[in-house]
């Protein structure tokens, strides 16, 4: 049955405020480097406790301690909202997963919201990707965020309600080179879309943050030389001519789990500069860097 929304109804308050996640609790997938770093210090300033997660335990606690100050230094010590490193997980596992979810729970009574960040892929022509490779992407990133959303669901969010948003990629238009992590995302955008239905009368929502091709250290250094050739031929190919910052991503997923948000689930929302790769041949667009940067973006991800 349908709740009564009238008789929970609070005065209203702009969602733009500095205690806006207070008394809340997040976990972050892959929290501890690029976006999801970014994500969980975002919801850490804002005053929530945001517990990251991922395959390696003392990566995870070093990182913790690290954002942990950077947060005193952003809020000059006026949040509440800190950084908790979780239990070792790989999100492919489901023993793992359970544990993950469960620790949580044990720990801080409550799981307000889950972001679904962790992932990966490598460059491969399809021609060339294996069988076991293009399993292992879609295990991680499809499979991974299907029981990362089920145990969230399951263990609490089904009687108590709450938000969940996925990081998928900018795969609008296709991902050449990664065509098993182009369907991997493309599994996770219809999941969305069916689970926002399944689990609305929980108040759930749930929701997807696509990014294009995002700026981050950690990320880039993954591959290695290719990485620096990667960034030579992708800029110019972006209508803003630039890269995103991660912030520009962690803004987008803190709207989405916010009470701002609330009449909002299944959506996709695109942060990728207006990426429309098939497009750019008929486009004359000047060779310099476009829309105004929010968050940090060095000079080598911009043309």
């Amino acid at each position: 049955m349908a709740k009564d929304s009238t008789t929970t109804q609070k005065p209203w308050q702009s969602v733009f405020r500095p205690n806006l996640f207070t008394g809340k609790v997040a976990l972050v997938s892959g929290g501890g480097t690029g976006i999801g770093r970014s994500i969980a210090i975002e919801i850490a300033c804002l005053g929530g406790t945001a517990v990251i997660a991922s395959r390696d335990e003392e990566k995870c606690k070093l990182a913790a301690e690290e954002m942990n100050k950077q947060v005193s230094i952003t809020t000059n010590n006026n949040s509440t909202g800190k950084i908790i490193p979780g239990p070792s997980c790989s999100i492919r596992d489901e023993d793992q997963v359970e544990n993950l979810i469960a620790f949580v729970i044990e720990k801080f009574h409550r799981l307000d919201y889950l972001v679904n960040n962790a992932g990966g892929q490598f460059v491969c022509s399809a021609e060339d990707l294996s069988g076991k490779g293009f399993a292992a992407v879609v295990d991680t990133n499809l499979k991974g965020t299907f029981l990362m959303c089920r145990e969230a669901y399951t263990q609490y969010m089904r009687d108590h309600g709450g938000s969940i948003v996925n990081i998928t990629l900018g795969n609008r238009n296709g991902l050449v080179g990664m065509s098993h992590s182009a369907a991997a995302r493309a599994g996770i955008e219809n999941m969305t879309a069916t689970l926002c239905n399944e689990w609305i009368e929980s108040d759930v929502r749930i929701n997807c943050v696509r990014p294009g091709i995002i700026f981050t250290e950690s990320g880039f250094k993954n591959y290695g030389a290719m990485g620096d050739e990667f960034l030579g031929r992708v800029i110019p190919a972006q209508p803003a001519k630039r890269l995103g910052s991660p912030e520009e991503v962690s803004s987008a997923v803190v709207w989405l789990l916010s009470e701002g948000s609330s009449y909002v689930t299944g959506c996709i929302l695109a942060v990728d500069g207006g990426s429309a790769y098939h497009f750019l041949p008929l486009l004359d667009i000047p060779d310099s860097p476009h829309l105004p940067v929010y968050g940090t973006l060095p000079r080598k991800a911009m043309l």
